[in-house]
């Protein structure tokens, strides 16, 4: 019993250093992202690539590979958010449309049918269904704070409230822990938005 104790203490205090200051980065990228600065991208670019080792050693392979997607759309999403607006201007806050929404629902569906079924058979994922439905919402969610679309906090809620018991079930406590800590800021992040989106344009001014 003693050592079960001192097992779960050694792990919920971050065994791994690694998985610390992936930790930190991440929420610092999300908080960022919350607060409308584009010091997000270049965060989550580190968050990320140290996600993709932390990941990789608790054979969540979808979300290994997903790490390696979200370098790509965080250099993406840097450059939107700077130039995606009309005449190149900064892109602001707006409300997802109903094409967005129908194409990411069907994107998740069958997503999470075809990776969940690739993992299941052809390695040694442990929770392979839930492990591709967590990266296809994740992939909606970036792809709608790509364009700064209020909604995309609410993806990330959905997302973040299945991330926190499977990153427990996998022994990533401080991982798990942050998620948690993702949720509260999915929440202020939405309020945060809505409030912009509802200001007169002409007093919405840049965060840097």
């Amino acid at each position: 019993m003693s050592e079960s104790i001192y097992a779960f203490w050694t792990a919920a205090a971050g065994g791994s250093p690694l998985e610390w200051v992936a930790v930190l980065t991440g929420f610092a990228c999300v908080w960022l992202a919350a607060r409308e600065s584009l010091w997000n991208f270049p965060v989550a670019i580190v968050s990320c690539g140290l996600y993709v080792f932390v990941y990789r050693h608790s054979t969540l392979y979808a979300d290994m590979g997903l790490q390696v997607v979200f370098i790509g759309l965080a250099l993406y999403g840097w450059y939107q958010w700077l130039h995606g607006g009309q005449n190149r201007a900064q892109l602001p806050v707006s409300r997802t449309t109903r094409p967005e929404w129908v194409g990411c629902a069907a994107f998740v569906v069958v997503f999470t049918l075809g990776l969940g079924y690739y993992l299941r058979h052809h390695t040694d994922a442990t929770l392979p269904y839930w492990d591709a439905f967590t990266t296809a919402g994740s992939l909606a969610g970036q792809f709608l704070l790509i364009r700064k679309r209020l909604e995309n906090w609410l993806v990330w809620v959905v997302v973040d409230i299945i991330y926190v018991p499977i990153l427990w079930y996998k022994h990533l406590y401080p991982t798990s822990a942050l998620y948690a800590l993702y949720l509260a800021l999915a929440v202020y992040g939405y309020v945060e938005w809505r409030r912009t989106l509802r200001r007169p344009a002409a007093l919405v001014l840049p965060v840097c």
